[in-house]
Formats: C-alpha cells, structure tokens, sequence
C-alpha cells in the first residue's frame, strides 16, 4: 500500500511525532535526552565551525520527550519539515545504535505529522504538548517533567539548553495567561493525531528496572530481547507477576506485543 501523502500546512506549522518502533523506548539515560536535545539545537540554532550563527533549518515552538516518543511544535522553513526531522532521526539513531549495540531499525516507520492551520489549534497543541507528562501519570504538575520545553516559557526556571523561539508566543499570550493556559488540564476525551495517549501507568518504569536489576541483575533491559528463548520468557513472566503491562514491556524491552502475549 502506497504511504499516504502528508497533509499540508497553510502556516507552516505542524505537529510532528516521534515513536519509537514497537513501543520501544528511545532514551535510556540522562545522556539519551540531552543528546536528542543537542541535536535538536543544531537545527534551530545552527552555528559554523567558528560558532558564529548560521540560519535556522525550523523553528520550534513547544517539544516534550517521553520515555519512547518526541513531540515537536515545529515550523518548516525553506528546507520543508522532513530534512530536519530526518536528519535529527538518524542521527539520534546512529548514536543510540552505537551506545547499546543496537541493531536493526530505532523509530517506528517515518514520523507523523498534522497541520496546525490556526491559533486555536496551536494554543491547544502548546497545552497538550506540556501536559503529556501529566496525562501519563508520570508527575502531577507541568514544571515538574525535565524533558519538555515549559522552562523555556518560565522565567523562574532555569533553562540549560534553548531550543525554541519563545517571542513568537509571548507575542499571542502574556506570561501570565500562558501559564494558565497550559495549567489547565485538556480533557482525557481529546484525540491529538492518530496515536494513543499515555495512560497511566500501574508500576512505573523506575519500579520495574530497579526490580530487573536486584531480581535478575539486568542493567540494560534492551538486551532480553536477544537472551535465549526460554531465559527471556522466564524473564517476561517475572516483569508480568511484578505489575508490568504488555505494552509497557514492549515499550521497555522491545519485544514484540505478539511474544510477550503468547508467554504462559
């Protein structure tokens, strides 16, 4: 089947995701997200080798990286939106490859995308965006997800890594109504994309690598994908009796939905 072609934008602006292939997750340290961030500056801030600036490939609004998928608020700029999206994609892929002897493909088929044709839209894109952390149960408050660009927006957070152009949203909204804005919860019934949201999850991630590596001592849990058949099973049933749901074990490991559901 042909892939289907991507919606244009009237403005410019789209809503791009990233997800890792079958759920898998694509940052497994600190490092991992502060890497994927670097490379996402040298899109938007572009500098030569002397480090004077050099003109942006996109301009980015809003990002938020969770454990296994990316979402960008982004505008195209004369290169289009697939070259730097492409270029941040395999690079990230290249370098998380090397760090875990990975093989094989990292993200899932090419990113999706949707247009963002007006100011409604992208005021609720800014909000779902920043919220993701909270609908998937993973804190309680906005500011309190280190990975998303809200400390961009707040001028009592510390920002260590600028990668968006903020002015062009403060020229919409105040700092103050912006605050309220992305503090007020979008209702669970939203359908942003095509993509399920997070849920909230019953035994967090932490919970579960802390259980691998007192229980089985595993360190890197990408690497059960490749244990022997019957260890690996042993394993899957272990995580599966400790609270971990089929899809946060694929999501976690790698393994395929179709394995882990066939482990009795």
């Amino acid at each position: 089947m042909p892939r289907q072609q991507r919606q244009s934008s009237a403005t410019g602006i789209y809503h791009v995701m990233l997800r890792g292939i079958n759920h898998q997750d694509i940052f497994e340290s600190r490092e991992d997200y502060w890497k994927f961030l670097r490379l996402l500056r040298l899109q938007t801030f572009p500098e030569d080798e002397q480090g004077h600036p050099l003109p942006p490939h996109c301009i980015v609004y809003a990002y938020c990286l969770m454990s296994n998928h990316v979402h960008l608020l982004i505008r195209e700029l004369n290169e289009g939106i697939s070259a730097p999206i492409s270029s941040i994609s395999i690079a990230y892929a290249q370098y998380y490859n090397k760090r875990y002897e990975h093989t094989g493909h990292l993200f899932q088929d090419r990113f999706k995308s949707e247009p963002v044709n007006d100011m409604a839209y992208f005021a609720t894109l800014l909000r779902y965006i920043h919220q993701n952390p909270v609908a998937a149960g993973i804190v309680t408050e906005v500011r309190k997800y280190p990975w998303t660009s809200w400390c961009e927006y707040q001028a009592d957070m510390t920002c260590i890594l600028p990668v968006c152009t903020t002015q062009h949203v403060f020229a919409r909204f105040s700092p103050e109504e912006l605050t309220g804005l992305v503090n007020e919860l979008l209702p669970k019934s939203l359908k942003i994309l095509d993509f399920d949201n997070e849920t909230a999850i019953r035994v967090s991630d932490e919970k579960i690598r802390e259980f691998l590596l007192t229980a089985c001592g595993i360190t890197n849990i990408v690497d059960i994908q490749h244990y022997p058949k019957t260890t690996r099973n042993d394993i899957i049933k272990r995580m599966r009796e400790y609270g971990a749901s089929i899809r946060q074990i694929t999501r976690l490991t790698g393994i395929s939905e179709g394995i882990i559901r066939n482990v009795k």
